[in-house]
């Protein structure tokens, strides 16, 4: 079965034209950086079938004359097809949006040849798309959406709850196209995992591949505030939900979720082709920490700082450690942490912080590369 990208032209081929966004004439015309480069690779080298949807706000009336619109699409057009990017079929829907059409998008109307038809596998293909209706769109196809989001003001009110409902839909989130190309080469390192005891249940999403975003809940607020370090200087999407007997004491919440969070790198990481595998960094005000990391399949942990108070929040720092060395211990990975400082609450957060650079800098990628990186041909 063939796969499709249902891919959007205006702000996702070509850079929108504001205030009328009609791109009406030459002047007018940029294309979206680097989207030659990376849309001509996955054009070469991937199986996806190439369809273009677009709506085009009242083509063809008095307010968007058809001989403003076809010179500059045609043109488009045939620049794609000179650096080998063709597209099977152009779709395009001229209604205005209060019109309420069946082919305008988020309508699958103009699409519904590809909708339950043997010769599609719409589960796996995508749609590209700037806009929130490429995302829905994508949700009323049956497939995922890769969303080029450019708009900040998706962050509040009604728009941010809508986001937030299709959240399920969103493969990856992205402005940039080699991110793109990235992601349908390789693949997303996410993983969903549980892990249930007599004392704990944990439960974490992890996308090594986002983009900084944390939704952590221990019950124990400093804890949540170091893990939210993970996800936002790690650049990946990270959610902690844990239940654990904080009325007996912390010890079991912050081990336990020290080797879920191990569990969960070594299933996204499982794969390490085209991986750089260290990582090390970094210093924060008068405190100097250093993490070094290794993703090689062997755990092991050195641990060469002091801590002059027993506690910080509600936790204490003798369990810092016992996290670190229940995290080498799941994930498979070495770990050399040094930390020296005054101040107890800047050391342990420049650990974690360097911690999380140390794993963004391991776990980069090289989409052109399929080096395993090990003399040992395996890890």
């Amino acid at each position: 079965m063939k796969r499709i990208l249902f891919i959007d032209r205006d702000g996702t081929l070509i850079n929108e034209a504001p205030p009328t966004y009609q791109l009406d004439s030459f002047d007018k015309l940029t294309f979206y950086p680097h989207m030659f480069e990376y849309m001509g690779r996955i054009a070469r080298e991937f199986d996806y079938e190439l369809v273009m949807v677009t709506n085009q706000d009242g083509l063809g009336t008095a307010s968007f004359p058809e001989d403003t619109f076809w010179p500059l699409h045609n043109l488009v057009m045939k620049s794609l097809e000179g650096e080998g990017i063709k597209f099977s079929a152009v779709h395009i829907d001229r209604t205005f949006s209060h019109d309420n059409a069946p082919t305008r998008k988020p309508a699958t109307g103009m699409l519904k040849q590809y909708l339950n038809n043997p010769a599609y596998d719409i589960a796996n293909s995508f749609v590209i798309g700037d806009r929130i209706t490429d995302v829905q769109l994508a949700k009323n196809l049956g497939c995922k959406a890769i969303w080029l989001n450019l708009d900040s003001s998706l962050g509040a009110g009604e728009i941010k709850d809508k986001v937030d409902e299709l959240r399920p839909v969103i493969a990856l989130e992205t402005t940039h196209w080699s991110v793109i190309y990235e992601f349908l080469k390789l693949g997303l390192r996410r993983v969903v995992h549980e892990r249930n005891t007599n004392e704990t249940q944990i439960k974490i999403d992890l996308n090594v591949d986002g983009s900084g975003k944390g939704a952590i809940y221990t019950g124990l607020g400093f804890f949540d505030h170091m893990l939210d370090q993970i996800a936002r200087h790690g650049k990946m999407d990270l959610t902690i939900r844990a239940n654990g007997d904080l009325h007996i004491d912390e010890h079991h919440t912050i081990e336990d979720t020290g080797i879920a969070l191990g569990e969960a790198f070594a299933q996204a990481l499982a794969d390490k082709r085209g991986m750089e595998r260290y990582g090390f960094a970094l210093p924060m005000d008068e405190a100097d920490a250093k993490v070094l990391i290794d993703f090689g399949g062997r755990n092991w942990i050195v641990w060469n700082t002091e801590f002059k108070r027993e506690r910080i929040g509600e936790m204490p720092t003798e369990m810092f450690f016992h996290f670190f060395k229940s995290f080498s211990d799941a994930a498979r990975c070495n770990l050399n942490i040094e930390c020296h400082g005054d101040n107890e609450h800047h050391k342990i957060e420049a650990i974690f912080k360097a911690f999380a650079k140390a794993i963004r800098m391991a776990v980069k990628r090289d989409p052109l590369s399929n080096y395993l990186p090990s003399t040992k041909g395996v890890l």
